[in-house]
Order: C-alpha cells, then sequence, then structure tokens
C-alpha cells in the first residue's frame, strides 16, 4: 500500500522547533517536510482528551486544506507530582499566548518545594501519518522519554521545556545535549523512529 503518494510531506505544525528536528530525520531519505501555511485558516482547536486525537486532528485538517499527505506531532510533558500536567495542555500551560519561558515559569512555581526525586517527568509524542485528509488508515507511532524537572532553567539549545527537562544518564538539561544525540534519544526520535519502521515495512523507506 502506498503511504508516500509523493516525496513531500506537509507538517501540521508552525512550530519551528519540530520542525527542525523532523527534517533533521527525514531529509537525509529524500522525504521534504514543508510546514503547513502561517495562514489563519490552518489554525486548528486541539479539542482532543489524549495525544493521539489531537495528532490526528491536526493532519485530517492540513492535508484537507493543501491536498497532500500531511505528518502532525502531538507532543506534551506529563510531570507525575502535578497528577499529569501539563499534558495535553503543555504547549498553552500558562495561556493560550504563552512563551515557552511564560509555560517554564508557571511549572517551576508549582512546583516550588518538590525536592528533585519527587519531580519525575517524561516527554510523549505521538505522530500520525495521513495520505490525505479521509484516510482510514493512518500511520500513528509514538515515543517516551524520561527524565525529571530540574530546580532551574539550564541550556540554550532545543526549544519549550528543555532547559527545565533534566537527564540523569547525560547529567545534562535537553537544552544541553547535541542535536544528533536528541534526534536519536528523545520522545519525538522515538516516535519517527517507529513510524520509519512502519513505513520501511510498507516499502516506503528509500535505501
Amino acid at each position: 500500500m502506498e503511504y508516500l503518494p509523493a516525496n513531500t510531506l506537509i507538517l501540521a505544525s508552525g512550530n519551528a522547533g519540530k520542525l527542525r528536528e523532523l527534517q533533521a530525520v527525514l531529509s537525509p531519505l529524500g522525504i521534504d517536510l514543508q510546514p503547513q501555511p502561517a495562514t489563519a485558516e490552518f489554525a486548528v482547536e486541539e479539542t482532543g482528551s489524549t495525544f493521539v486525537e489531537n495528532a490526528i486532528l491536526k493532519a485530517r485538517h492540513a492535508a484537507r486544506l493543501t491536498g497532500q499527505p500531511a505528518l502532525a506531532d502531538d507532543s506534551g510533558l506529563i510531570v507525575d507530582a502535578l497528577d499529569g500536567q501539563p499534558g495535553v495542555h503543555t504547549s498553552r500551560f500558562a495561556g493560550s499566548e504563552a512563551s515557552s519561558a511564560d509555560n517554564i515559569a508557571l511549572l517551576l512555581k508549582k512546583l516550588e518545594g518538590v525536592p528533585e526525586a519527587k519531580r519525575t517527568a517524561h516527554f510523549a509524542s505521538v505522530i500520525v501519518l495521513v495520505r490525505h485528509a479521509d484516510d482510514p488508515l493512518p500511520l500513528v507511532a509514538s515515543g517516551l522519554w524520561h527524565g525529571r524537572i530540574a530546580l532551574q532553567p539550564q541550556g540554550a539549545g532545543g526549544f519549550g521545556y528543555d532547559p527545565v527537562f533534566y537527564l540523569p544518564e547525560f547529567g545534562c538539561t535537553a537544552a544541553e545535549l547535541e542535536p544528533a544525540i536528541k534526534h536519536r534519544v528523545s520522545h519525538r526520535g522515538k516516535a519517527i523512529a517507529a513510524l520509519l519502521k512502519q513505513l520501511d515495512a510498507a516499502g516506503q523507506v528509500p535505501a
């Protein structure tokens, strides 16, 4: 079954960080990932209660408007001490117009007084690929990345919550990791690797 009828995929997101990370993996395979147009009609309300629901919603919306295959990623930070918050509200934790700095500030405020051992958290990523808006069999892949929330931001790389996502095995935050390492070990890296395995099984990944 043809899952990639063209070499170009539309990324159902305007997030430059997501685009950069996904392009780094897909471009060497000959897959041209393009961001969806930055126009109001492409904005879609993420009404799902799960990452899977939101990723499918975004992918179908982008495919419907562009007429091309679309890839969507819905990711979030799940903090154990906050009963799973911010979860599906990760990008808008401090409000719909919040910046990454705003979100991080609110997160650290909510975790004030919580000892390091209890600041465990993980990132989750769900990536969905649809061939067209009404694709009855979208490809769905996921990945998890475990760590804990640092006491204060560290590092200037990455994006989002990376400066406060501490990785004990590396002794640094996600914002301090080399990009190549992050692409391999992150939630999004694991999800895209799982998606590529599905495409490979369908004979869609170039050798």
